[in-house]
């Protein structure tokens, strides 16, 4: 289907368009296959992953029963069925494109560095390239600091790559030093770091008292993690050496951030002298580098009270929409919301939030 064919029905499917911020292109068996050197296919081939697992249950934790294409590929795997059903069907002037494959979480440095380009290259072939309206978050080996910024600094240029995609369960806090050079090389080419729920490396729970024993466990607790992130880049002085950084909580919830401002506001009024590079009140950065995505978003049981978590976010312009298709918990635009938005908000939201965010083009030069 071409993008001329597309766009009359696109325009009328639905009123509200949308800029998706979570959008997860699956690859099918065999996908990454053309873009591996001989020597990383036989590697492939002979030992194939070698990972410490995380939120591994429910099992692949399913998908969207209608999000299976008649291909037979994967829900999530099939183009021109993801352009049909999701990005023609709701309207999407862009999407933000999520490949959660653990390409960037192998124990092995240079396995892992090979299987993150080989997943940036073929998401250039087979997912930018034919479709205007994707963006994506660009793989990296992350706890592998020396092979995480040769791979920014290879593709950082390439204008479908709009932040660097890390994953919530991580080997430590995300402003643990080990991961300064990868910031370093994100914010010198202006690439925003988006951090999205789950992951598998080196068998860290989200929890810090060990595994959680249910999925319902893992699935609500994962903002405990988000939570830790949070903390450790401001506290660890991550945004006093890299002040342009701008940061994305992606499918974690964000009507904890306030409380997590607020306690951190306290305990650095008493214990400001153990880290003097942080210059400025905890609540401050999280003002200025952190932005939401909206799935899975709080419902309070009195749908009005979401108005007051923006309110004690500073306001809603740093919210952004998300679906999380193809997943069993996708968020449809017309009902994501069970409180009324202002006709501002609702275009911060569904729209001007992001496009801000990832230096999107304005809406007249994407139409």
């Amino acid at each position: 289907m071409t993008q001329t064919e597309t766009r009359p029905e696109r325009r009328t499917a639905t009123k509200q368009m949308i800029i998706d911020c979570d959008i997860h292109n699956v690859m099918a068996p065999g996908a990454l296959e053309p873009y591996l050197s001989n020597r990383w296919l036989r590697h492939l081939k002979t030992f194939g992953s070698r990972q410490h697992n995380g939120n591994v249950y429910p099992k692949g934790s399913p998908a969207r029963y209608d999000a299976f294409p008649p291909s037979g590929l994967p829900a999530g795997a099939d183009l021109g069925f993801m352009q049909k059903q999701h990005l023609d069907g709701l309207n999407v002037e862009f999407g933000i494109l999520g490949p959660l494959s653990g390409s960037g979480s192998q124990l092995d440095p240079e396995f892992s560095a090979a299987l993150s380009a080989a997943t940036n290259d073929w998401q250039i072939k087979e997912w930018l390239e034919p479709e205007p309206r994707l963006r994506s978050g660009m793989i990296v080996p992350a706890e592998h600091s020396e092979q995480a910024v040769a791979e920014i600094e290879r593709l950082a240029g390439h204008p479908g790559f709009v932040q660097v995609l890390l994953v919530a369960r991580s080997a430590a806090p995300l402003g643990d030093r080990r991961y300064w050079k990868m910031y370093e090389a994100a914010a010198r080419h202006d690439l925003p770091i988006g951090i999205h729920y789950g992951g598998g490396v080196r068998g860290v729970p989200i929890s810090s008292a060990g595994w959680p024993s249910y999925y319902l466990e893992d699935h609500a607790g994962m903002s405990a993690a988000f939570q830790a992130h949070v903390a450790s880049l401001i506290l660890g002085g991550v945004f006093d050496r890299l002040p342009n950084l701008r940061i994305a909580l992606i499918e974690g919830g964000f009507a904890w951030l306030p409380s997590l401002a607020w306690r951190m506001d306290t305990h650095w009024e008493r214990f400001r002298d153990e880290i003097p590079s942080v210059r400025r009140r905890p609540s401050e950065y999280v003002r200025d580098h952190f932005w939401v995505t909206t799935q899975p978003i709080e419902e309070p049981h009195r749908p009005a009270d979401l108005q007051k978590v923006f309110d004690h976010l500073g306001g809603s312009d740093k919210v952004m929409f998300s679906t999380d298709y193809p997943h069993w918990d996708f968020d449809h635009p017309q009902h994501a919301f069970k409180v009324r938005l202002s006709a501002e908000q609702r275009d911060n939201i569904y729209t001007e939030n992001a496009r801000a965010f990832y230096k999107l083009p304005a809406r007249a030069e994407s139409l």
